[in-house]
């Protein structure tokens, strides 16, 4: 993602937020590129034929945006934030309402990377990894969030920091150790 700010799309997210709901098409040419570069990102380690496609992906969080009238998103890592957790709700929902189709068939796939930064790149359940993060919620909802904005909308630490409206020490502080806990917690279910 981008670190630079955008300010097209923040104004065209400052006319959203007014109320101008034309705006969110506006912003569609904006944002299209980001959006399916990190749908494409999360469908990478999912099977090959998949039903889901990015451009599916993107097009449904773009339903679900617009379909809430009162939502107010603040600036643009704040719509990336909110699109990456939508992505990740949409995959979740998809790979529960595909085993439960075919009563504990396959398993979706994705790449947990940075959980322990010393065993490279980790292949975990969607479901165990959603599961993981409620749990995570819980317990620390600040650590779940981190989580939520780092590995699911790509943000940088800095970015992560202005979105929670917290330092970057104490992002990278709630990193390592919503990691530690994440890593442990999925191994647990695993035996």
């Amino acid at each position: 993602m981008p670190d630079t700010p955008d300010p097209e799309l923040t104004a065209l997210l400052e006319q959203w937020n007014a109320g101008d709901r034309a705006a969110l098409d506006r912003m569609a040419p904006v944002v299209y590129d980001q959006l399916r570069r990190t749908a494409a990102a999360y469908l990478r380690p999912e099977r090959q034929n998949h039903t889901l496609q990015p451009t599916a992906l993107v097009n449904e969080v773009y339903l679900r945006i617009a379909g809430h009238a009162k939502l107010r998103v603040e600036d643009r890592a704040h719509f990336f934030a909110l699109a990456a957790r939508l992505m990740r709700q949409i995959l979740v929902d998809h790979a529960r309402s595909r085993l439960a189709g075919k009563r504990g068939g396959a398993m979706q796939r994705v790449t947990l990377e940075d959980i322990d930064a010393s065993a490279g790149q980790r292949d975990v359940d969607l479901l165990a990894l959603d599961a993981a993060l409620a749990g995570l919620a819980e317990l620390d909802p600040v650590q779940s969030r981190v989580v939520e904005l780092r590995y699911f909308a790509g943000l940088t630490m800095e970015e992560t920091a202005e979105v929670m409206e917290i330092s970057r020490a104490t992002v990278g502080r709630h990193w390592a150790t919503a990691r530690l806990w994440l890593k442990k917690r999925i191994q647990d279910e695993r035996t």
